[in-house]
């Protein structure tokens, strides 16, 4: 029998930022090995997108994408949730769970569109209403459990989704001087994870 093909990630270059760092992420906390594969995000992109798009890679010409189980997943939250569901776990074990683990990731999105438009000089009073707003959204749904995870002591792929949202807020110094408890704690949580504290202790 041959041997299984070893997922490969495809994204940018791009330290600890962007959508395909979660998947990094959440990939290492499983313990999956793969394939590291980074781009320059520059006027390179333009032709190799076309590439990636013309080898079937990438329909969007959009990253990061997972060739994972003979499949090529593109939209790194729904590449979320088929590794959850691949292990059978990460997205809660009730309805309500999951409809929380969702709520959360989709409003994640919400998230990550107003900090890509703050990025390019589009999101007017970013810092000072956009990112308290999504905060004290996260701190009410992260309040309906004991945490430091969204459901109480047991990790989902939205906690990993939150904290990149967190992270890169400081990362391009749009964090507020303060952030509530919970999302406070969740950081703390997810920084110590043991399969990504070291990655996440030297990452740049």
């Amino acid at each position: 029998m041959a041997a299984a093909k070893k997922p490969i990630l495809y994204y940018f270059n791009l330290g600890s930022k962007g959508r395909g760092e979660v998947v990094r992420l959440f990939l290492r906390e499983l313990r999956i090995d793969f394939e590291d594969k980074r781009y320059a995000y520059d006027e390179t992109w333009q032709a190799l997108g076309k590439d990636f798009q013309e080898k079937g890679l990438s329909l969007t010409r959009k990253l990061p994408v997972l060739e994972i189980d003979n499949h090529i997943l593109s939209q790194h939250i729904p590449i979320l949730r088929y590794l959850s569901r691949s292990v059978g776990s990460y997205d809660g074990s009730s309805s309500y769970d999951k409809w929380l683990v969702d709520a959360v990731s989709d409003i994640y999105v919400d998230w990550r569109a107003q900090w890509v438009a703050n990025l390019s000089g589009e999101a007017r009073n970013y810092k000072s209403e956009t990112v308290p707003y999504f905060n004290s959204i996260w701190d009410n749904l992260y309040s309906r459990n004991d945490g430091p995870y969204l459901l109480g002591d047991q990790v989902t792929y939205a906690d990993f989704a939150v904290f990149q949202a967190l992270d890169n807020d400081e990362a391009v110094g749009t964090s507020p001087a303060s952030i509530p408890k919970t999302l406070k704690a969740l950081r703390q949580a997810i920084s110590n994870r043991p399969n990504i504290k070291d990655y996440i202790a030297s990452r740049t």
